[in-house]
């Protein structure tokens, strides 16, 4: 990594932002250093966590599906429309992976109520044992990518990503923009 006149550390993003001033002076390029930097971190977190996930031998929606059931707590089970909101997805999206879950013998579903009309998703004890492996699995895996930061940075890193979190949800709730 380069470094500027004043011996700070000078990446791509940095350089992005000096061509558009160059190319647009006057041009609101602020955002660049912040928001540029926040998707490739994403995407590089995004492409990694993939891969952590294609070598334990699970699909990112199913481990978001038993995440979220295991998070629930005891007895862990959800309504199909808690499942939908806690994890951002559409009502269809949680019958596709309920579906496929539950033919692997990871869910079931059962009928609750007078009429045993609503359903109830519960995480069997098979799914509990597999997401417990996967989500140590991953966490690990993932606390070492931090591992270039100090657990101040972390928290500070932490506490600017919750400020912006909230206002962006503030103002285009919690599935983002669409």
């Amino acid at each position: 990594m380069d470094a500027d006149d004043t011996g700070r550390a000078v990446d791509e993003v940095d350089l992005i932002v000096r061509a558009w001033r160059r190319e647009r002076p006057g041009a609101p390029v602020g955002s660049i250093g912040v928001i540029t930097r926040i998707w490739r971190v994403a995407k590089l977190l995004d492409d990694e966590r993939r891969r952590t996930m294609a070598r334990l031998g699970m699909d990112a929606a199913t481990r978001d599906l038993l995440s979220t059931l295991r998070r629930a707590g005891s007895p862990y089970q959800l309504a199909p429309s808690e499942i939908a909101r806690r994890a951002l997805v559409s009502p269809g999206a949680v019958s596709q992976r309920v579906a496929r879950a539950e033919a692997a013998g990871l869910v079931r579903r059962r009928r609750e109520g007078p009429d045993g009309r609503a359903v109830l998703v519960e995480l069997t004890s098979e799914g509990h044992e597999v997401i417990g492996g996967t989500v140590d699995e991953l966490l690990r895996h993932e606390e070492s990518l931090l591992s270039g930061l100090t657990d101040q940075q972390r928290e500070h890193l932490a506490d600017l990503l919750r400020v912006l979190l909230a206002d962006l949800t503030g103002r285009f709730g919690p599935g983002g923009a669409g």
